[in-house]
């Protein structure tokens, strides 16, 4: 088992996107992330991209580039991301404005966390709350 990476993620949900691009722009525009390296293919296509928010980040690249990883990925469905915000009602407005689909307002939770649920525009199911668990020492495998 390693430690924690000096301070970095160690878990970074990877998604394929039909239309990477404009996944981005959703991504950074509604949701507030942070485009921090996107690299192209040579069609055009997004090869590798990575979006920061908080001291997390998700890689998300284009569908149909016949990597291991896509190939891999190949028929798979939507998949569902929580994201720790601050401010979930500021959040919630900012995806609102720009047009995200709201499946879920902002909403009080019994384990105290506020809360609201979007939808991208290729399926993908974002959660952002207040919420933010610790990690702290797991125990090891097999203990």
């Amino acid at each position: 088992m390693t430690g924690d990476g000096g301070g970095r993620p160690s878990i970074f949900p990877t998604l394929l996107y039909a239309d990477a691009k404009a996944a981005i722009r959703q991504l950074t525009e509604a949701f507030g992330f942070t485009a921090v390296h996107v690299y192209e293919t040579d069609d055009g296509g997004v090869a590798h991209a990575e979006l920061a928010q908080g001291n997390g980040m998700v890689m998300l690249g284009s569908k149909g580039t016949d990597s291991v990883y896509d190939r891999a990925m190949r028929g798979a469905g939507p998949c569902g991301v929580y994201v720790v915000v601050d401010d979930v009602d500021a959040h919630h407005r900012r995806a609102e404005e720009h047009g995200a689909e709201i499946l879920m307002p902002p909403t009080d939770q019994d384990y105290g966390s506020r809360d609201y649920m979007a939808r991208d525009a290729e399926g993908n199911v974002w959660s952002f709350g207040t919420y933010a668990p610790e990690t702290g020492a797991a125990p090891e495998a097999g203990a």
